[in-house]
């Protein structure tokens, strides 16, 4: 992997789309960071991950290239997962006891897939707007982290699952994803990317071998998921 960095961009997704496969792109501050459905990424300058990495997905369908925020998601987890239990939120939240620790936005740039990552590293104090859902490696386990030792596992740890998805397609990760997804059995509502498409609330069966989360009996592709009813 080649690594580039920045002390400040736009958006280091932005500047991914540039790379070429195995590409690695980091800055201490973005000012435009952004998660799905254009939430802004709230980051401390010099405190946390914030990181792109252009993966391979050229021969791959659009449904397939829908599953890699999961791929991402267990891959982060398998990584940190030894310092507190971390759980899966789908479809790109990586979670400590609820709160959220890192977060996943996916698109797709040509042949390639653009990873953007971002990890709460060392940041113990966070905005009001998001200080009681925010969570981090130094507020969990109670010491500062060498951020540069966080990022080196996540992208071991991402080049082997990502490699297992392309050499053996979604469903042979879906057992490792079942053990850490936090929504099934669960009641949940998920309102869907369409404002014209009512929200979805049901118990959840959980992440299926496409990627699809079964809320009420039915496969629902993309939304943002909640605990709780309508």
């Amino acid at each position: 992997m080649r690594i580039f960095r920045k002390e400040t961009t736009v958006s280091t997704n932005l500047d991914a789309r540039e790379g070429v496969p195995g590409d690695v792109f980091v800055a201490e501050h973005q000012s435009a960071g952004r998660g799905r459905l254009d939430h802004t990424w709230l980051s401390a300058k010099g405190e946390n991950l914030t990181f792109s990495v252009v993966l391979a997905g050229a021969d791959r369908s659009l449904a397939e290239i829908a599953t890699l925020p999961l791929v991402v998601g267990l891959a982060v987890i398998k990584a940190l997962g030894r310092f507190a239990p971390l759980a899966l939120k789908w479809p790109n939240d990586v979670l400590s006891d609820g709160r959220k620790l890192a977060g996943i936005l996916c698109e797709r740039n040509g042949d390639n897939v653009i990873a953007g990552i971002g990890i709460n590293v060392n940041q113990t104090s966070f905005p009001p707007e998001i200080a009681a859902r925010a969570t981090s490696l130094a507020a969990i386990c109670g010491r500062r982290f060498n951020r540069e030792e966080v990022l080196s596992d996540v992208l071991e740890s991402l080049d082997r699952w990502h490699g297992k998805w392309l050499a053996d397609g979604f469903a042979s990760l879906h057992g490792d994803l079942a053990a850490v997804d936090c929504l099934r059995g669960r009641t949940v509502c998920v309102r869907q990317v369409d404002d014209d498409t009512a929200p979805v609330s049901g118990f959840c069966g959980g992440i299926a071998e496409d990627g699809s989360l079964i809320v009420g009996g039915r496969p629902v592709y993309a939304g943002e998921a909640h605990i709780g009813g309508l």
